[in-house]
């Protein structure tokens, strides 16, 4: 990769990390589903891990891509400018939608079935900032509907990655 792609890299996670907190949400936040979902497995755990493979999903192009797609979208139809009935499915976060699942899932993806598995977990349950996310139970006016399961989408496909590089060694 040219130095031009790698700044160009770490600049768009940088904006990443700048819209998540914008919206409410810290890194910590995921690194701790993170860490709710590979604990059990892995005794000698730590939350730092689990910050390390959040930032390593957050730093892939294909992850990157998704992230600001969700974010956006929530965020045009926080201020209105999405069209009917889109508009209205996306404020009310629809439970037949799907489509920020699916969003979602390209993230999980890159992590194999663990990953999916992981997600369908914390998708259902919405562990820890997912719960706050949710439009079910927010009601402020804010647009989570893709915001919540982009979360969880990082948290599972971290969670993956410390299963693939630490199952046999901690």
């Amino acid at each position: 990769m040219s130095e031009n792609n790698q700044l160009y890299d770490e600049k768009r996670y940088e904006l990443i990390v700048e819209r998540l907190k914008n919206r409410g949400v810290e890194l910590i936040d995921i690194a701790e589903i993170t860490y709710s979902l590979q604990a059990p497995y892995l005794s000698n755990l730590t939350l730092e891990i689990c910050m390390e493979h959040v930032e390593r999903v957050i730093k892939k192009r294909e992850a990157q891509h998704a992230i600001l797609v969700g974010i956006e979208l929530d965020m045009l139809a926080e201020e209105g400018k999405i069209s009917e009935p889109l508009q209205t499915i996306l404020m009310k976060d629809y439970g037949l939608f799907g489509v920020d699942e699916i969003l979602a899932l390209s993230i999980v993806n890159v992590y194999g079935s663990i990953g999916l598995t992981n997600f369908g977990y914390v998708d259902k349950n919405k562990p820890g900032i997912m719960k706050k996310l949710d439009n079910k139970v927010s009601n402020d006016g804010h647009c989570h509907t893709f915001l919540d399961d982009i979360v969880g989408a990082i948290a599972a496909a971290a969670a993956s990655s410390v299963a693939h590089k630490y199952a046999e060694s901690l």
